[in-house]
């Protein structure tokens, strides 16, 4: 689990442009998220770290379906 954690904040700080106390922050709570999923089952360490990248771009709001474009038509 802390092997997904450290490769989902390696690979966040490459997409994303944060202070250090934001950086923080968001592995707190990415590292509560991938917790609740491996205490629910979940073990495949590549599927924790997509769901944690996944995680901290709906929280930032990088993920904006109507941005993108979709609009549900």
């Amino acid at each position: 689990m802390e092997a997904a954690i450290d490769r989902i904040m390696l690979t966040y700080d490459l997409i994303a442009n944060r202070t250090a106390a934001a950086s923080a922050e968001a592995r707190a709570r990415v590292t509560a998220y991938v917790t609740t999923l491996f205490e629910a089952g979940e073990t495949d360490s590549h599927r924790l770290t997509v769901c944690g990248l996944i995680y901290l771009r709906q929280l930032d709001g990088s993920v904006d379906p109507v941005k993108a474009g979709y609009t549900g038509l």
